[in-house]
């Protein structure tokens, strides 16, 4: 087959799967594991196969009009570069691991015929957007992507927290995507195409007559999509779906989806000074301020949920400096180690029957409970670190020493302001990432009290997996930085003074919370009993679930975070509270109107429907009375009638005759 015919069936097994899944799930129950994995998995091979093809070199570009839609036609069309091709064999390879997961984490979920179908629908949407050379059919998979996370986050729509978080992550989002459509629809005005290697041209030629509108334009999308700042809030709360679901968004689709983007079409934005300056900045403060909230929260999956969005920030910042090769490397770095971080939360939270790190701060040996969990989680947080020598080491520092190129003017694709203020935020928070990773590791294995809960050994679907993503976790840093031509030809490699300055700030987070850490524990009693805790025997996924109703305990003083931070640990935890911004600028308003249209149509509009109503009804009484039946009656008021018309028309003629 040719490349192009595999590149078609690479998002179309996915979707074929999902709609057999949806078909076949309560008539054939047996099938549906098979479907879920076997689809993904042979697409992840195929993804494989095309970018053997492709091999790093000229892009492969095919196209076929689907129907003519006038000046600007929509075209279904591939694009698929060096980038296209590492990052589709990244989505189908967390997917496949992700659905591999889920046989066994939700063994017992009544609605895993669905969850499967939807995490399929989504790895064929994701795959579209990578794959896709029309921005109208990117666009396509762009919402479907929205409409399945609405879905998945709220697989637990028996809870509260579920309902909300998946409604505020399809609202969110759609905040973002109608600038977003706008964008398009105006980049494809001065471009006159939707085709990307039209529009690529364009830019090449000057043919965009509004490049700074169009690009902030499309960054409000990618805002929204890819969680930065102020678009973040839905990440964190989307814990609340099933933990295959998180490993599924913030590695491999939803939130990679706008950094892709904006990397595919980063000459769009390169165009405007203004918005890399913007986009700069939006990335300075997620990065830092989602490292503060990360080190403040006492949930484990929202812990990695804002340490999620620093990361995607790190990848934002290396595309307001021009290099989307360093981007596009920490994403795919990222991806790796982050679906292995939340699948091995996944496995802590079912042992211990909780995902309060304070609660796993006062249990003693969960480190031997789930071992294969503790030595995959460690690996993935050594790379979140930046250690070398791990995958998110050689990553991170592509992108510090980007920023460091374009701050001492060695490269002009953005301002060097935007250079030096990435380059600050990207050291900045390397420390605060190494701080909060090790507090995570050491509350979660490392607690003190009474043993954690012992269920046995997990399912073999899901530990396999865990040591699957581990090998990415540690040599895909030194594997990358030898394939410059995926990567626009660059240069990978760590520079000396970003690599000690990253990994010396790294190392001191890490050294000065671990002396917080065991000073603070040597001042503390060991607690001597541990709080209620979901039932751990249980499925994986139903411990999860009940686990979003357990109170979590009371603050620890042992907390290093909690001394990290000072004043700043209430805010933070809270996500600086911008969540109640949002409420009192935008919530309350709309909810105040909405109720100010319901009173007026409950009070006005009612109003007069109901007096239209009594009038026609008083009418009729009256009219229903006076028909007695009696001709003597209706004689009268005959009579009486023409009296008083004789009456009228007399009057009426002396009043004409008088004028």
């Amino acid at each position: 087959m040719t490349t192009t015919t595999l590149a078609v069936l690479v998002p179309l097994l996915p979707f074929l799967g999902a709609v057999a899944g949806l078909l076949l799930g309560r008539t054939a129950p047996g099938f549906v594991r098979p479907l879920a994995v076997l689809p993904t998995l042979a697409a992840a091979i195929l993804a494989v196969l095309v970018a053997v093809r492709q091999g790093g070199g000229k892009a492969v570009d095919a196209a076929t009009q689907l129907t003519p839609t006038g000046s600007v036609p929509v075209d279904l069309a591939l694009h698929i570069d060096g980038f296209a091709a590492l990052v589709a064999v990244l989505v189908g390879v967390v997917a496949t691991c992700v659905q591999i997961y889920s046989t066994g984490y939700l063994r017992e979920d009544p609605r895993y015929p669905s969850y499967a179908a939807l995490v399929s629908l989504f790895t064929s949407a994701m795959l579209l957007v990578v794959y896709s050379g029309d921005l109208m059919v990117l666009l396509v998979g762009w919402e479907i992507m929205g409409i399945c996370s609405y879905f998945l986050v709220g697989h637990y729509w028996e809870t509260p927290e579920a309902r909300a978080a998946s409604l505020k992550a399809f609202l969110v989002t759609k905040l973002g995507d109608v600038p977003f459509l706008i964008g398009l629809f105006a980049l494809a005005a001065d471009a006159g195409t939707f085709r990307v290697t039209g529009v690529l041209g364009a830019v090449a030629s000057g043919g965009l007559d509004h490049p700074t509108l169009v690009a902030l334009l499309l960054l409000a999308g990618v805002v929204g999509k890819s969680a930065q700042f102020p678009l973040h809030t839905w990440l964190p709360d989307a814990m609340a779906g099933p933990t295959p679901v998180s490993a599924l968004i913030h590695a491999a689709t939803m939130v990679a989806a706008g950094i892709y983007f904006t990397a595919r079409l980063l000459p769009v934005f390169a165009a405007s000074a203004a918005a890399m300056t913007v986009l700069a900045v939006l990335a300075a403060v997620t990065m830092v301020g989602s490292a503060l909230a990360a080190l403040a929260q006492d949930d484990i999956k929202r812990v990695l949920a804002y340490s999620t969005i620093g990361q995607l920030g790190y990848m934002a910042g290396a595309l307001a400096v021009g290099d989307r090769g360093a981007a596009v490397f920490h994403l795919l770095s990222h991806a790796a180690f982050k679906a292995l971080l939340f699948l091995a939360a996944g496995t802590v939270i079912h042992a211990a029957g909780t995902n309060s790190l304070t609660a796993m701060a006062r249990m003693r040996g969960l480190a031997r409970r789930v071992p294969d969990a503790y030595w995959t989680m460690t690996v993935a947080l050594l790379a979140l670190a930046a250690i070398p020598p791990f995958a998110g080491f050689f990553s991170k520092e592509a992108v510090l020493v980007a920023a460091e190129h374009t701050a001492l003017g060695e490269r002009d694709l953005a301002p060097a302001g935007a250079g030096w203020t990435v380059l600050i935020a990207g050291l900045l928070t390397a420390f605060l990432t190494a701080a909060y990773a090790l507090r995570l590791w050491l509350r979660a294995f490392r607690g003190r009290g009474a043993d954690a809960p012992d269920h046995g050994r997990q399912p073999i679907a899901m530990t396999a997996v865990l040591w699957v993503l581990a090998i990415p976790s540690l040599g895909f840093g030194l594997t990358v930085t030898r394939l410059g031509d995926w990567f626009d030809g660059g240069d990978l490699t760590p520079t000396l003074t970003t690599a000690v300055l990253g990994t010396g700030l790294a190392a001191a987070g890490a050294v000065i919370t671990y002396a917080v850490w065991r000073t603070l524990a040597a001042r503390t009693p060991a607690p001597v009993a541990v709080p209620h805790v979901a039932h751990p025997d249980a499925e994986a996924g139903l411990v999860e679930a009940e686990a979003l109703h357990l109170p979590h305990p009371a603050a620890d003083p042992a907390d290093p975070g909690r001394a990290l931070l000072g004043p700043l640990y209430g805010p933070a935890s809270d996500g600086f509270r911008l969540d109640a911004v949002y409420r009192a600028a935008f919530v309350r308003p709309v909810l105040a109107a909405a109720s100010l249209v319901r009173f007026l149509d409950r009070e006005v509009v009612d109003t007069y429907v109901r007096g239209a109503a009594g009038s026609a009804k008083g009418l009729g009484w009256l009219v229903r009375r006076a028909q007695t039946g009696n001709v003597q009656t209706y004689l009268s008021a005959l009579l009486a009638g023409s009296v008083v018309l004789a009456v009228v028309a007399v009057v009426l003629a002396n009043a004409v005759a008088g004028a």
